[in-house]
């Protein structure tokens, strides 16, 4: 049987696949062994080797020299042996030679499919140790064949995979082109087996503001972490290690020079350049820009859940097309992020309260803020049983009832508010952010009793705890 190309084309093969020669010449006796155990149907200890003066591969079989034989396929007696080599001795093992020529064509077929197979996994191997160390490197490729969805690419030793899902929706490439990716992972088995590159991870960004900004090349500034969609819209955490370097401005560049120089790799991906801050709240309301934000709540710190408050008109900008402006904030800052308008807050804050208060309430329960019996005893005389009967009528119905003057109006409006008030403290969480000219939100003139004044009880929605005013980060940096 001659194995011809195979075994004269070892040393180029090898050279060709980046894989040790000792590895296929390896390959190349297990494969023959395969074929020769195949062909001879017996259970003989086989062995493979080459010929140093010929270079041709020998076949051969071992057995054991032993006094009496068990196992005639694996034991020969010392006679036996001996006819063989004179110099054979007891515990020995004899190799002696098969004969090659009785391997057939498809003995032959089935030691070049082992060859393959070998060298498949040794270039594997090869390619996994030299690769599985360089996971989220930025790679030049040129794109070699598109097979279906995917694109397969050269990246010099070895070719990579470009999957659909790892490509960004806008572009398109053809056969030839040259482009840049990530290495995202290195795959030893599977159908996809081999280095796996991709366009669609957020390390492409990183990799391309690193190559881009000086400064964070040399570690001035320090990128912080990155959210993408890839062909929508990304938004990189950015952070400078020097007072007199603005790490915004750093990525940004001179007229928005540097930034636009990815924006164009990544064929107009919008970019939102953040500034990072180790306060979530601060980080919030820098992560969801370009929206305003009017205050952020922290709900729940282990469980890192917020509610972010804002403007009626800004619900749609901080929400962003199909939800993506809070959902990439939300990776950004690895906390859920629950938005709503002023309106939505003051609604639910009011439901709180009604479920809060006790239906029906006396009227003599306002004892305790500050109204006497007497003016209890008028009220109850003039009908006005209950709070909240007495808190949804105007100043002008008041002093229709007999002996209430204003004075006691006055002191009537104290006491309601002071009731409803400490439930509105009771039901009032602690805000992180608050505008430090926030009003309490009085009920509009819809509301308004017959003398056009607003009822004595009013719902206040703001929040009145502690708080610290912070504007919207001039410091954010937007692009595209």
């Amino acid at each position: 049987m001659s194995l011809g190309p195979i075994l004269q084309n070892v040393e180029s093969l090898a050279k060709e696949k980046g894989i040790d020669p000792k590895i296929i010449l390896d390959a190349v006796k297990d494969a023959m062994l395969v074929a020769a155990r195949k062909q001879f149907h017996t259970n003989e200890e086989l062995g493979a080797d080459f010929d140093p003066g010929t270079g041709a591969l020998q076949i051969f079989g071992i057995k054991k020299v032993v006094e009496e034989v068990t196992d005639p396929d694996k034991e020969m007696t010392l006679g036996a042996a001996q006819a063989m080599r004179k110099d054979a001795e007891l515990g020995q093992e004899i190799r002696f030679p098969k004969k090659t020529e009785a391997l057939g064509r498809i003995s032959a077929q089935l030691a070049k499919q082992v060859i393959l197979q070998k060298v498949r996994e040794a270039e594997r191997e090869n390619i996994h140790s030299e690769f599985s160390g360089r996971v989220g490197e930025l790679v030049n490729c040129v794109v070699k064949r598109i097979e279906g969805p995917d694109l397969v690419v050269d990246l010099g030793k070895t070719e990579a995979r470009l999957g659909k899902k790892e490509q960004s929706k806008l572009e398109s490439f053809s056969v030839g082109d040259r482009i840049r990716c990530v290495i995202k992972s290195v795959e030893k088995i599977g159908k996809n087996a081999g280095v796996v590159i991709s366009r669609a991870a957020p390390e492409l960004v990183m990799r391309l503001f690193e190559q881009e900004v000086p400064e964070i090349y040399d570690g001035t500034v320090s990128i912080k972490g990155c959210a993408r969609e890839a062909g929508e819209r990304t938004k990189i955490t950015v952070s400078s290690r020097d007072r007199d370097v603005d790490s915004v401005g750093a990525c940004v560049g001179m007229k928005g020079m540097r930034v636009q120089s990815i924006i164009r790799e990544l064929r107009g991906e919008k970019i939102d350049i953040i500034e990072y801050s180790d306060d979530p709240v601060v980080f919030a309301t820098h992560a969801l820009s370009p929206a305003k934000i009017a205050r952020v709540t922290i709900v729940d710190s282990l469980g890192k859940h917020m509610e972010v408050v804002v403007d009626d008109t800004q619900l749609s900008l901080a929400i962003g097309k199909k939800g993506q402006n809070v959902r990439l904030a939300a990776k950004l800052l690895g906390w859920r992020i629950d938005i709503k308008s002023e309106e939505e807050k003051r609604q639910e804050v009011e439901s709180q309260m009604a479920a809060m208060v006790v239906p029906g309430a006396p009227v003599s329960v306002l004892l305790d803020h500050g109204l006497t019996e007497a003016i209890i005893e008028k009220l109850m005389a003039g009908d006005v049983t209950t709070v909240e009967r007495l808190g949804s009528m105007t100043p002008e119905e008041l002093e229709l009832l007999p002996e209430v003057d204003p004075e006691a109006v006055e002191k009537i409006q104290l006491a309601v508010n002071s009731y409803y008030g400490q439930y509105e403290n009771a039901a009032e969480p602690v805000a992180a952010v608050v505008p430090s000219d926030a009003a309490p939100i009085s009920g509009s003139s819809d509301d308004a009793g017959a003398g056009g004044e607003l009822p004595i009880a009013q719902t206040a929605t703001a929040v009145q705890n502690e708080s610290v005013t912070i504007e919207n980060a001039e410091s954010t940096g937007q692009a595209g």
